[in-house]
């Protein structure tokens, strides 16, 4: 139980730095380039509203590492397998946190940035289905925000590449949790009989 607790609890400690770089990043996505500006002039794409990296793969998944840190913190030996069974429970809503993160980040890269272009105020590449990314050269048309291109592919991808660390964590706790929670009885019944 110590080593599956202790799994747990370093678990928990990952997730904790990775929340706080989706939080990040996300709020970033809210200032492009670091100018308040076009968030007073309602100028960001729609997905930043959404809040993936904020909502789903941040304060989300800040309490699937609450309870994996503070696992076994209570000396109740009766409730040692419940407590399994509920640090498996938070990790199923800490994969749907950095599922949402996932999702969100991958429309958001697919329809593009709103920017400034010949045109007025549009998505440059809401109908490539996400080409423009292999296409740089393409990227000059946004006229404004400067580099939103960018600005707005690196946080996407980062909150990409945040999710999927995410989900990593949640499964291994997911298989630590249930693995503990099912063999323990087990290894309980064999002690029991060995000792009888």
């Amino acid at each position: 139980m110590c080593c599956s607790v202790g799994f747990a609890r370093s678990l928990g400690l990952a997730l904790v730095p990775l929340a706080v770089c989706s939080i990040v990043a996300n709020l970033l996505l809210l200032f492009p380039m670091g100018e308040t500006q076009y968030l007073q002039e309602d100028r960001l794409a729609q997905y930043v509203w959404y809040f993936g990296g904020l909502g789903g793969g941040g304060v989300l998944m800040l309490i699937p590492a609450v309870v994996f840190i503070t696992l076994g913190k209570c000396d109740c030996c009766w409730n040692e397998g419940l407590m399994m069974c509920g640090s498996v429970l938070a990790a199923v809503l800490g994969l749907l946190g950095a599922g949402y993160s996932f999702v969100v980040a991958g429309f958001a890269l697919v329809q593009g940035p709103l920017c400034f272009t010949s045109l007025g105020w549009t998505y440059a590449f809401e109908d490539q289905s996400g080409r423009y990314l292999l296409e740089p050269e393409s990227w000059s048309q946004c006229l404004q925000p400067q580099n939103i291109v960018e600005w707005t592919v690196t946080l996407q991808c980062v909150l990409l590449g945040l999710s999927v660390l995410e989900v990593v964590v949640c499964l291994c706790q997911i298989g630590n949790g249930l693995v503990n929670a099912v063999c323990r009885p087990c290894c309980y019944k064999q002690e029991y009989s060995l000792s009888a």
